[in-house]
């Protein structure tokens, strides 16, 4: 089995909207003029490292923006270009909420699990539904149209529908799952979760929103088919939520036999840490940064957890970390603590994404991982496992289609919705997806 490294293709109509309270990035670079050419082609270059490694890695397309369907669906009729031209007169908020670029994030477009570690031995996939904020619960009907496409063959694959329910199974996906494993031990999945629907036990933030029920993850251990002994439900602390780690992937991060996590991601991180010790074994390591190490405003600010912690061909583990955390002494003195003790991780590596962190995502959101038999992959029919030449296609793509600058006031142009669609259109073919979004069909 082999993890592939699913990375979201940043779309064409890539921009600040300031949309997601709790994510501080976010709100500090709301209506700046974004670059989704370069963001994009910088999306790739990481791609292009990633693969150069040794890991696996791959790409899923972005989403169609703004979402027409959204738009009509709450009153604005006529042609694709009277709706767009109206709803920027009208509902000017309404018009960056449906063109919102964060579908690029697919650590947030589903939970997984591999064969391995399922009862019918299939790898499962559950789109998340998003359902804290507007503007990401729209991703969740085009996520699973194109994982169904990609991963078709039901012989070796479950792709669930999104988790129904509202906001009392509200999913964020994967950036709230780890999986951890060791040789001779089972895996372990960390489910985590920020609030409670139902339960009156629990203590909730009191300055950001918890977005991540504890009922939805119980559900997706559930639907993955996982074994209850093996699955632990970790609440996040609501210190750490409030400030502005709103997902685990925020304050923690691992990779098979390693974990590194903030004191403050967790709820009783010392109990977490000796339960996976207990079910891990001597082969489990972590580091575990406290809040005067690595205080939570510069691990929210560097994004050192939200790193990638990849496995190399040779065994050993390399982080890619983005420049913020290299630039933002506490983030990098950590960093280099973590490399100089007696863990699986050798060497860090810093990575530009800057058109990504101002948006609140670091390395680790750009990317959905999966695990694959040589069998399941082989059965993927369609191209978009990286290669030279789909990174030349893509690049080449993207160069073709993409504008240089976006401001706020460009979502009103009916040419920008018009280019994103005969964009996307062409990436299909790329991709062989076949008919996956709804302007195609």
């Amino acid at each position: 089995m082999r993890e592939y490294n699913f990375d979201g293709i940043v779309g064409p109509t890539h921009n600040y909207g300031g949309l997601s309270p709790g994510n501080l990035a976010s709100a500090l670079h709301g209506g700046e003029v974004s670059h989704p050419r370069g963001a994009a082609l910088q999306g790739l270059e990481k791609m292009r490292f990633v693969a150069n490694l040794g890991v696996g890695q791959a790409v899923l397309p972005p989403q169609p923006r703004p979402s027409l369907k959204a738009l009509r669906a709450l009153g604005f009729s006529g042609t694709d270009e009277e709706v767009i031209t109206r709803a920027g007169k009208e509902a000017e908020h309404l018009l960056r909420l449906t063109s919102s670029s964060a579908a690029m994030w697919t650590a947030n477009a589903a939970t997984g699990a591999p064969s391995e570690d399922t009862a019918d031995g299939r790898m499962h996939l559950t789109p998340a539904n998003l359902q804290q904020m507007f503007h990401r619960a729209l991703e969740a009907e085009t996520t699973h149209s194109v994982l169904r496409s990609i991963f078709a063959d039901e012989k070796h694959f479950a792709v669930h529908a999104p988790l129904p329910g509202g906001g009392h199974f509200a999913d964020e996906g994967a950036a709230n799952h780890t999986r951890l494993v060791t040789p001779g031990h089972k895996a372990v999945h960390l489910l985590a979760w920020g609030r409670s629907a139902w339960r009156d036990d629990v203590r909730h933030p009191t300055r950001f929103p918890a977005r991540q029920t504890y009922e939805s993850s119980q559900a997706l251990a559930r639907l993955h088919k996982l074994d209850p002994a093996q699955v632990l439900l970790p609440q996040q602390a609501p210190e750490g939520i409030d400030a502005g780690a709103f997902h685990t992937d925020v304050l923690a991060v691992g990779n098979q036999s390693f974990l590194m996590l903030h004191e403050l991601a967790f709820v009783d991180p010392q109990g977490l840490l000796k339960t996976l010790r207990e079910k891990l074994g001597e082969g489990f390591t972590y580091v575990l940064a406290s809040n005067d190490e690595l205080p939570a405003r510069d691990a929210v600010k560097a994004y050192p957890f939200n790193s990638q912690v990849l496995t190399l061909p040779d065994g050993t583990m390399a982080i890619i970390a983005p420049e913020e955390s290299r630039e933002t002494e506490p983030a990098r003195r950590f960093l280099e603590r973590v490399v100089a003790e007696n863990n699986p991780v050798k060497r860090v590596h810093y990575l530009d994404v800057r058109q990504s962190m101002n948006n609140g995502g670091g390395p680790a959101c750009l990317r959905q991982r999966v695990w694959l038999t040589d069998t399941e992959r082989a059965a993927v029919k369609a191209n978009v496992f990286y290669t030279p030449e789909l990174h030349e296609a893509l690049a080449g793509w993207v160069k073709r289609h993409y504008r240089e600058d976006l401001r706020a006031g460009d979502l009103a142009d009916p040419k920008l919705a018009r280019e994103t669609m005969t964009a996307l259109d062409e990436l299909t073919r790329i991709l062989n997806l076949g008919s996956v979004y709804d302007f195609q069909k």
